[in-house]
Formats: C-alpha cells, sequence, structure tokens
C-alpha cells in the first residue's frame, strides 16, 4: 500500500522479483492495475509555450525574401526549412498544433505566407498545396523522429542523423511536394507532368532544407533532452528498458508502510 504525503516521490529500489533482468514490464510509471507505461496527457504550460514559439517561428521563415521560381508564384521559402525542424523538434502531435496554428492564423488573415499573403483567397492559388500541406509533413516527420530518436538511443550519432534526413524527406516527398503537385493540377490547371516538372524545380532546396533542420534538430536534443528524446522513450520504452524516474514493482516510496510496520 502506498499512503501519499505530498513529497516528492524518490524510489527506494529493494531486491524483488520484479527486475528488469527479469524481463517484468517496467516501462515508465506503471498504470494502475495493468502494468502499462503511463503514457502523457494534456499538454502543460510548457508546451503550449512551444507550440507557440514554432509557430511563430514558422511564420517568420515566410518573412524572408522568397525567391520566385517559374510563372506559377510559388517560391523557393524558408517555410520547409522551418516546418521540418518543427516537427523534427516537437514530435508529432505539437508539430502539427504549432504549424497548424500558423495555418489558421494566416487563412485568418495575418499576412504571415510567403510574400505577406493571407486569406481563403491562397487556398485558390496554386500554393495552396504546399500550404496544406505544412502540418500534415511537419507530424509525419515528427512521429518518424520520434521513433529514430528512440531506436538509436545509444548508437552512433551518424547513424541517428542519416535517419532523422530520410525521415524528413520522405515526409516531405509524400506531403509537400505531392500535395503541392496536386495544388498545382487543381489551381492552376496543369496537367500531371507540367505541374511535377514544375515541382521539381524545389528539390535541390529541400534537400539542403533538411539537411540543415536535422543539424539543428539534433543540437536542439542534445542541448534540451526533455524536448522530444526524453518523452519518446518514456511513451513507448523498448521492451526491458529502464528510464530515469521509473517506478519498477518493488519500489518502496517514501511514506509506504512495510510488512511489520517498518518504513524505507
Amino acid at each position: 500500500m502506498t499512503q501519499t504525503d505530498g513529497a516528492s516521490p524518490t524510489p527506494v529500489r529493494i531486491p524483488s522479483s520484479g527486475s528488469p533482468s527479469s524481463g517484468t514490464p517496467s516501462a515508465g510509471t506503471p498504470s494502475a492495475g495493468t502494468g502499462a507505461p503511463a503514457r502523457r496527457g494534456r499538454w502543460d504550460a510548457t508546451d503550449l509555450g512551444l507550440i507557440a514559439v514554432f509557430a511563430a517561428l514558422v511564420a517568420g521563415s515566410a518573412l524572408i525574401a522568397a525567391i520566385p521560381v517559374g510563372g506559377l508564384g510559388v517560391p523557393i521559402t524558408l517555410q520547409t526549412l522551418a516546418v521540418m525542424l518543427t516537427g523534427l523538434a516537437l514530435g508529432p502531435g505539437r508539430a502539427f498544433a504549432a504549424v497548424g496554428l500558423y495555418v489558421l492564423l494566416g487563412l485568418a488573415g495575418l499576412p504571415i505566407f510567403s510574400g505577406g499573403r493571407s486569406g481563403l483567397g491562397v487556398l485558390a492559388g496554386p500554393s495552396a498545396g504546399y500550404i496544406l500541406a505544412f502540418p500534415l509533413a511537419a507530424a509525419a516527420v515528427g512521429w518518424l523522429a520520434a521513433i529514430v530518436l528512440r531506436r538509436t538511443a545509444g548508437r552512433a550519432a551518424r547513424l541517428r542523423a542519416v535517419l532523422l534526413f530520410a525521415a524528413a524527406m520522405v515526409s516531405s516527398i509524400i506531403f509537400v511536394h505531392g500535395l503541392g503537385v496536386l495544388g498545382m493540377m487543381v489551381n492552376a490547371k496543369l496537367d500531371f507532368s507540367k505541374a511535377f516538372l514544375a515541382d521539381l524545380a524545389f528539390y535541390p532546396g529541400d534537400v539542403i532544407k533538411n539537411a540543415l533542420a536535422v543539424t539543428i534538430a539534433l543540437s536542439l536534443h542534445k542541448a534540451f533532452p526533455d524536448l522530444l528524446l526524453r518523452r519518446a522513450r518514456k511513451a513507448d520504452p523498448l521492451p526491458g528498458e529502464v528510464l530515469p524516474g521509473d517506478v519498477l514493482p518493488g519500489d518502496v516510496l517514501p511514506g509506504d508502510v512495510l510488512p511489520g510496520g517498518a518504513r524505507p
């Protein structure tokens, strides 16, 4: 039985039949009655602050002068760099919220799309597919980044960087370029081959921007492990993995009453 006294619980580990080496489930703080890891619930103030900061980052990236490409009015911008960095840094949920907030504010009238554009009229332009793809791409790369960070813990940093870059490229190709081509086909009335060729001009820049986003994200995770790395490992730890702060079966917390009335 465990008594709660309001103090921060500092587990005192005593030998028991349930140990990591014995294969006893020990992921995170066990849920009552199931032994399953407790998953993070609602976002706290820090999460909301990060969502706001990265939404502002994406908006700020649109203020930097864009490079016009072709005659469709779809420019090369730093927005895709900010979108991918948001996913790589925050993970799927918070990245989707941050980039989705940016898109909603732009559609609501704030001049935060490239070239100072805003409003629902953007959805009728050739860049509509790219803009609508941003939250999906951020969520996708964030989901893949969480997996990569969790699975490459303790392995070579170069492997992690390569896998994160691959995650960014896959998300970019499927969502940003896929929906971008679709947007040009619908709004600019291009056939697939012409829309695809128009979209190819953005690939070299995306390779550079994704490499830069991975470099920045790795620096952030090294400086701030709680940003995503520890969160991902706690949410879905590897079998048998014991993380700092885990409470295992057999652990005795302050206030617990042991057989015979003794206290730890």
